[in-house]
């Protein structure tokens, strides 16, 4: 298969660059797919995505070698592939930019940010929360992966965890405030709690859950050494869903559920991310979690086939 048959995704690697590269990737195009992981070379990596001469070399030989044969369709996510974007457009590739480059959109054919960055351009499309793959049939597809969690009992409380970020403190004092509201409704209703945490919690978060609910019907997800990660059967099969606040990525998939999702103390987000919780509660997909989780009725927030719409439209594929 030649570069032509294919669409990119370039990222550094993070999961939710990738997540988001691949969620659009697989919406708009049948084409396959080949993730490309990006190890920016100096000085470009400290500059990306500027395009300073030589910036075909930035990502070493393979590929500088594929820009003879550049794909139809490059997708990037992250600041360093906006420099990749850049240069493949450069080449011949249709190009959509995902999340803010920093800079004027216009060096891509498509940028894709959330509202909440303040993005704007004839070229740029806006959406609430970021890009991902959660729909019915994806959350049918979980269900039917992680079938044995139709046996916990409900209601199924899922509880989704990150970690400290840029724009949020979530600790380990974070969490026992958090743990202390639902342990009441717990002792209150019964039911089951479903627990994943990320790659930026805490170990001393970790250490913590590891024993926290032995009494109580339970799902535990710490990290690698506890098998796949059981994450799309959380969304899945969850009565309701708590988030930690410091993740646009991990609140937009479970605001993409059918269940309630309750954001802990989303007042402690500071900075862009919290336009997108404001935005969130004033349209009452969330609310802020207390000692209740009664639940409501809710609409699942779903962007990516819209998004895809549009890309296709704009890119006229």
């Amino acid at each position: 298969m030649t570069h032509s048959e294919q669409v990119w995704i370039l990222s550094d690697g993070h999961a939710g660059n990738v997540r988001q590269a691949a969620a659009l990737a697989n919406a708009l195009t049948m084409l396959p797919i080949r993730n490309v992981v990006l190890q920016t070379r100096a000085p470009w990596r400290w500059i990306a995505p500027r395009m300073w001469p030589g910036a075909g070399r930035a990502f070493g030989r393979a590929f500088a070698e594929g820009l003879q044969a550049a794909p139809p369709i490059a997708i990037g996510c992250g600041r360093q592939a906006a420099l990749a974007t850049r240069v493949l457009r450069a080449h011949g590739s249709k190009t959509v930019q995902i999340l803010d480059p920093r800079m004027d959109p216009t060096h891509w054919d498509v940028v894709i940010a959330p509202e909440h960055d303040g993005v704007r351009g004839d070229n740029v499309i806006t959406l609430l929360g970021s890009l991902h793959p959660v729909d019915d049939a994806w959350l049918r597809s979980a269900r039917e992966q992680f079938a044995a969690f139709a046996r916990l009992p409900r209601p199924r409380i899922a509880v989704l965890l990150g970690g400290p970020s840029r724009h949020a403190r979530f600790d380990r004092s974070a969490f026992e405030v958090l743990a202390a509201k639902l342990e009441v409704v717990l002792a209150r209703e019964g039911g089951s709690v479903l627990i994943s945490t990320s790659r930026r919690t805490p170990q001393t978060l970790r250490d913590a859950l590891r024993h926290r609910y032995v009494e109580t019907p339970h799902v535990l997800w710490l990290g690698p050494d506890d098998g796949d990660n059981p994450y799309p059967g959380l969304l899945g099969w969850a009565d309701r869903i708590v988030c930690s606040p410091d993740s646009v990525n991990m609140i937009s998939e479970a605001c993409a559920t059918h269940a309630p999702v309750f954001v802990f103390d989303p007042a402690r987000v500071r900075g862009r991310p919290q336009k997108f919780l404001d935005s969130l509660l004033a349209r009452g997909r969330t609310r802020a979690m207390d000692s209740t989780l009664t639940p409501f009725d809710v609409e699942p927030l779903r962007e990516t086939a819209r998004v895809a719409d549009e890309v296709r439209r704009r890119l006229d594929l």
